[in-house]
């Protein structure tokens, strides 16, 4: 009796198990742009910030109960006006600094459509700093500088690429931001 039938489901075994071995090592390797992440949006969805290459994008991380919370006021200005123009704004809550942001990602979504009728992407809280920080922060910070506060903003190219890190206290109006904003959007 010949071991040929058993040989052969041996190796086609081998092969799938290595194919997907290998499949999910590629997954998992690290992005090499921030919008090589997928997050979970404020709603618990999966979001793969891939989807916004080819756009000009302000992360900024956000936080409810903050001296600097009416920016939000000013960010959703930011994106109406510059959205139809390639931008595209998103908020990372993050309870980082002096707790800031304690409600559950339903809260914040509350509070930020009812109190200021944000409806830039918003996306669910994570950590901007410290031993827990988010990767995408991680990355962000290693290339442009810790976040200092709430309502950091990090400016990233249509390519993907980190332009600039801008302070809590540059607002959502400030010419610096615009005028990067605009250079950034006509490429």
């Amino acid at each position: 009796m010949s071991h040929w039938p058993t040989i052969v489901l041996s190796i086609v075994a081998s092969f799938f198990v290595c194919a997907r071995i290998s499949s999910a090592a590629a997954t998992s390797q690290p992005a090499s742009s921030p919008l090589g992440f997928t997050m979970k949006d404020i709603d618990g969805k999966d979001k793969n910030l891939a989807d916004y290459k080819g756009k000009v994008v302000l992360m900024v991380n956000v936080a409810s109960k903050c001296g600097y919370t009416p920016q939000y006021k000013g960010l959703e200005k930011l994106y109406e006006d510059y959205k139809d123009k390639g931008l595209v704004i998103i908020g990372f809550p993050a309870n980082n600094f002096h707790s800031q942001e304690p409600g559950s990602d339903a809260v914040i979504k509350e509070f930020c459509t009812g109190k200021y009728n944000v409806t830039f992407p918003m996306m669910s809280k994570i950590s901007v700093k410290g031993d827990d920080i988010h990767p995408l922060y991680k990355m962000l910070t290693d290339a442009k500088g810790p976040v200092s506060w709430n309502f950091n903003k990090f400016l990233i190219g249509r390519d993907g690429k980190i332009i600039e890190h801008f302070e809590s206290k540059v607002k959502p109006e400030d010419k610096t931001l615009t005028d990067a904003i605009e250079k950034a959007i006509a490429g």
